[in-house]
Order: C-alpha cells, then sequence, then structure tokens
C-alpha cells in the first residue's frame, strides 16, 4: 500500500505555502510515492557490511602545486590603471565617506 496520499500531498502543499491543483497533487503523489519506495530500497541495501561512501569512485587532488612563479612589478601591474596613487589602484569611495 502506498504511504504517499492525496491528502498528504495536500498537507504538505499547505506546510509548504504552496496552492496545489488536483492535477498537481494527483501527479506529485505518484512521484513522491516513487520517491520513497527508491528510497526504501537504498535503505534496504545499505547495511553494516557496505561502508559508507561520499562518492563511488575515489578521488584525488587534481590541483598543480602552488609554486610562486614570475611575479609583474608594481609599475607593469599599474601601468594599465585608469589612476594610480602611492604604488596603488585609486578607485572611487563606494561607502561615501573616505577610508
Amino acid at each position: 500500500m502506498s504511504e504517499i496520499t492525496p491528502d498528504l500531498v495536500r498537507h504538505l502543499g499547505v506546510l509548504a505555502r504552496i496552492q496545489l491543483s488536483d492535477e498537481e497533487v494527483e501527479r506529485l503523489t505518484g512521484q513522491l510515492d516513487a520517491i520513497v519506495d527508491n528510497i526504501a530500497k537504498v535503505s534496504e541495501v545499505a547495511t553494516p557490511e557496505v561502508a559508507a561512501t561520499s562518492h563511488p569512485i575515489p578521488l584525488s587532488n587534481v590541483f598543480r602545486p602552488d609554486v610562486p612563479g614570475d611575479m609583474l612589478t608594481v609599475d607593469q601591474v599599474l601601468q594599465n590603471a585608469p589612476d594610480a596613487a602611492d604604488g596603488r589602484f585609486r578607485v572611487t569611495a563606494i561607502l561615501g565617506e573616505e577610508q
């Protein structure tokens, strides 16, 4: 027997503050019932002998080592800046006051 009934779907809609039409209630009843059945199947398979995993395939770090390379000089960095002062980018204040 199905655990998900149209009345339960209507109740969930009220809790979620979602107004559901009769067609939506009927469609969601079937969909939610299928979800509950699939969760029950997974629960049957999950036994103490099966180790819990977060991912079915072992993952490894795919990033390259973080090694510093050649760096730009301050003059090179600021050469295309629209405005610069004291070796820094100069921008307009956005908070309405100087900091």
